[in-house]
């Protein structure tokens, strides 16, 4: 069952964490390196959650791609995450930023390639496609 678990929920929770819950700014500076050039780079709290989102996603999409009716479980939680997402991002006031945006758009893409890429596999699976004299 863990493995129909939607990871960006995760990252949902760790937004709401740091938004509610502490004294922190998604503009808290995580760590600076000095490039080669001399310019100051530095990684923020809103840079690792949309980075950790991205590489959920990546996770997401390869568990989009199991057959069977498991991975419309897992259609239907990434579905309601997003939903979260949304609701959130439309009614409370701390989610109106530019990260909460990024990272629900990273969840409708899931979504999005979560259905795509099962519906083209099922697809393959039977066969049906254009020349088949189906459509």
């Amino acid at each position: 069952m863990l493995i129909n678990f939607p990871l960006l929920l995760l990252v949902f929770a760790a937004y709401n964490a740091i938004v509610f819950f502490t004294q922190s700014s998604l503009a808290t500076e995580i760590f600076s390196i000095t490039m080669i050039s001399q310019v100051e780079w530095s990684f923020t709290l809103s840079d690792m959650l949309v980075t950790v989102a991205l590489l959920m996603l990546f996770i997401e999409l390869v568990k989009a791609t199991r057959a069977g009716t498991i991975s419309i479980v897992d259609h239907m939680l990434s579905t309601l995450v997003f939903i979260g997402f949304l609701v959130e991002f439309i009614v409370v006031e701390q989610a109106a930023t530019s990260t909460f945006f990024i990272l629900m758009i990273i969840t409708l893409i899931d979504v999005v390639a979560g259905y795509t890429v099962t519906i083209q596999s099922a697809r393959r699976d039977f066969g049906v496609g254009p020349g088949d004299g189906l459509f």
